[in-house]
């Protein structure tokens, strides 16, 4: 089992509340999203693993037992072109959870027209594989979002 925690304080909405059909329709995988306080913060590694990807706006951490989690920060964030986002580690680091991946303002994204809703998936999973996952409330980083089988 793993245990998937929250990168970013804020409130759990949901998968189904992101205002993006690719998200919300779990195409991409299940999961949920966070809605990050408005101030400036760092997105933190949701399990220990491997850097797969990483972007400005998302990153890719691959845990021991092959699973991946898809952090996205905020929705149509890669038309910003990196700008707003610092990345902290490189692609292939080993990182722990809760260790600071990207830093970023959620604020200055809403500014710039896109939302800050940030979809934390389980790639390549199926809805039955998760649970406990959380859709509402606050949370803070380093929070269980889910478990998965």
């Amino acid at each position: 089992m793993t245990t998937v925690t929250s990168p970013l304080a804020g409130r759990a909405i949901g998968l189904a509340e992101v205002p993006d059909p690719v998200f919300s329709g779990a195409m991409v995988g299940p999961g949920t999203a966070i809605d990050p306080l408005r101030e400036p913060s760092e997105a933190v590694s949701p399990v220990d693993g491997i850097v797969v990807s990483l972007h400005p706006h998302a990153f890719v951490v691959v845990d021991d037992q092959g699973h991946g989690v898809l952090t996205h920060l905020g929705i149509d964030t890669v038309q910003l072109n990196g700008e707003g986002f610092e990345l902290l580690v490189n692609k292939g680091d080993t990182v722990t959870r809760g260790q600071a991946v990207v830093r970023w303002d959620p604020a200055g994204v809403e500014a710039a027209g896109k939302s800050p809703v940030c979809p934390v998936v389980a790639l390549e999973a199926t809805a039955d594989s998760l649970s406990d996952v959380r859709e509402s409330g606050e949370v803070k980083a380093g929070e269980t979002l889910f478990g998965w089988q």
